[in-house]
C-alpha cells in the first residue's frame, strides 16, 4: 500500500486524532528516516523524544531479536528475568528505591497520582493531617488519560472532557509566592516538570523547585517530577531534576526508555511506596520481558557509549548555533533548554508553523509546540554535522522571511 491508499484507508477507518504530514516512512537508519521513494529525512524530533538511539541501532535490534526468541509476554502474576534487573538500573540512577512498570508516560503519571492519594490516605490513618489536593503548574502537560488531563493546564486539552478529576489547583509557573500561598496541609503532592515539554521547553527555576521541595517536606506531601520527556539523559544528566540538585519522592519515565517499544515507569521512595499494596494497582502488559530487555540495552548503551557527555557537548553546540540565529534574525524571540531538549521561540505562531513546513520540504523533521515554539528533540547520537545542516536550513528560511518583509516595506514606502 502506498501513501494515497493508506491515507484513504485511514480516513475511513481511524479515529481522526492526528493531523499527519503526507509522508509514508518505510525505513530508518541512524539519524535518518526513509520514505517510500527512498528519500532520507534528518530526524531532529526522534519520534517526539522516543528514539534516543536513532533508527536501527545494533543494541536495540540485538535485544529485540534475542528476547523475541525466548519470551515476549507473560502475566505479571509470575516472575521473569527483566523487571528486577531494569529496576536496579533505574533506582541506581534516580536515587529512588522502588519501580512500577507500565506501558506509557500517561500510565506512569496515573500511577504517581494514585500513589500520592493512597499515601495520603495511609498518612491520615496514622494520625497525620494531610489532604488530597494536587498542585500542578500552569502550561503543564502530563498526558491524555483523565487523571493526566486533570493536571494538564491548557484549556484545549481539558474542556472537551469536563468534568475532570477534582482536587487540582494550578500555580503560576516559577512564581514562588503563588506556590507558597497555594500550598497547605490539604495538598498531597506538588507536580512538576523540571523542564516543561509541551509547554514550550521551559526549565523550572532553581528557587521554585527548591521551594516546592521545602513545602512538601514540611507536611509529608510528595514532590513528583514528571521526567517523561526530559528523563533518561535528554538534558545531559540521567534526570533533569539532577540538574537542580533536588531529589523528588516520585518520578515518571517513558519516552526513550525502551528504544521505541512501549514502556513507562514510576519510581518512588521506600517511604512513599508504603501507600501501595498487592492488588491496589496493576497492569497487564507493563514491564513485559521484551520491553524490559530493550530498556536494559538502551540504558547500558547510553552508559557504555558515553552518550551523556555527547548530549552535553552536542547540545551546547546546538544551543550556541540557535543563539547565533537569534542574534541575526529579529523574528527569534528566545532560545532555551538543556542538553538535547531545546527550543527556539518565534514572534509569530503562523511563522513558526511555516518554518516547520519549510524544514519538512528540506527533509528535516522538527515540530512546533506551545504555538510559537520550535522544538528540537534529536536522538542522542546526533552529531555537529547534523546540527549544521539544520541550522543552515533555518538560517535560509529566516533570511528569506526577513528579505520578504524588507521588500514589502520598501514597496509600501514607494507607494506612499
Amino acid at each position: 500500500m502506498k501513501l494515497k491508499s493508506i491515507q484513504a484507508a485511514e480516513a475511513k477507518l481511524l479515529l481522526p486524532t492526528y493531523e499527519r504530514n503526507p509522508i509514508l516512512f518505510v525505513d530508518g537508519e541512524g539519524m535518518y528516516l526513509v520514505d517510500e521513494n527512498g528519500e532520507r529525512y534528518l530526524d531532529l524530533l526522534s519520534g517526539i523524544g522516543v528514539n534516543a538511539l536513532g533508527y536501527g541501532h545494533p543494541a536495540v535490534n540485538e535485544a529485540i531479536a534475542r528476547q523475541s526468541r525466548k519470551l515476549v509476554h507473560i502475566s505479571n502474576l509470575y516472575f521473569h528475568e527483566g523487571q528486577a534487573e531494569l529496576a536496579l538500573r533505574l533506582t541506581e540512577r534516580t536515587g529512588l528505591d522502588r519501580a512500577f512498570f507500565c506501558n506509557s508516560g500517561t500510565e506512569a503519571w496515573e500511577a504517581a497520582m494514585k500513589l500520592a492519594r493512597a499515601y495520603s490516605t495511609l498518612r491520615r490513618s496514622e494520625g497525620h493531617t494531610i489532604g488530597t489536593r494536587f498542585l500542578a503548574l500552569e502550561n503543564s502537560f502530563h498526558g491524555r488519560t483523565m487523571g493526566a488531563v486533570s493536571t494538564t493546564h491548557k484549556d484545549k486539552y481539558r474542556e472537551p472532557f469536563q468534568p475532570l478529576v477534582p482536587g487540582v489547583d494550578f500555580v503560576r509557573f516559577n512564581d514562588v509566592d503563588h506556590l507558597r500561598a497555594s500550598f497547605s496541609n490539604e495538598v498531597c503532592a506538588v507536580l512538576i516538570e523540571p523542564v516543561q515539554g509541551e509547554g514550550g521547553i521551559r526549565p523550572v527555576s532553581q528557587e521554585f523547585f527548591a521551594a516546592a521541595r521545602e513545602l512538601t517536606e514540611s507536611t509529608g506531601a510528595l514532590l513528583i517530577a514528571d521526567e517523561i520527556q526530559s528523563g533518561l539523559g535528554r538534558t545531559g544528566k540521567w534526570f533533569a531534576y539532577q540538574q537542580f540538585g533536588i531529589q523528588p519522592d516520585v518520578t515518571t519515565l517513558a519516552k526513550p526508555l525502551a528504544g521505541g517499544l512501549p514502556l513507562g515507569a514510576m519510581l518512588c521512595t521506600e517511604e512513599a511506596s508504603r501507600g501501595i499494596h498487592a492488588g491496589l494497582h496493576g497492569t497487564t502488559f507493563g514491564g513485559g520481558p521484551l520491553a524490559c530487555a530493550v530498556a536494559i540495552a538502551v540504558i547500558d548503551t547510553i552508559e557504555n557509549e558515553g552518550l551523556l557527555a555527547k548530549i552535553n557537548e552536542t547540545g551546547e553546540y546546538f544551543k550556541q548555533q540557535l543563539h547565533h540565529l537569534a542574534a541575526k534574525h529579529e523574528s527569534v524571540v528566545d532560545v532555551r533548554g538543556m542538553g538535547l531538549m531545546l527550543a527556539m521561540e518565534m514572534n509569530s505562531a503562523d511563522f513558526a508553523k511555516q518554518i516547520v513546513a519549510k524544514m519538512l520540504e528540506r527533509r528535516i523533521l522538527i515540530n512546533r509546540t506551545s504555538e510559537t515554539v520550535l522544538r528540537f528533540l534529536p536522538p542522542f547520537i546526533v552529531g555537529r554535522e547534523h546540527v549544521d545542516i539544520a541550522v543552515s536550513a533555518l538560517n535560509e528560511i529566516l533570511s528569506e522571511e526577513g528579505a520578504s518583509k524588507q521588500k514589502g516595506a520598501t514597496e509600501w514606502l514607494a507607494k506612499r
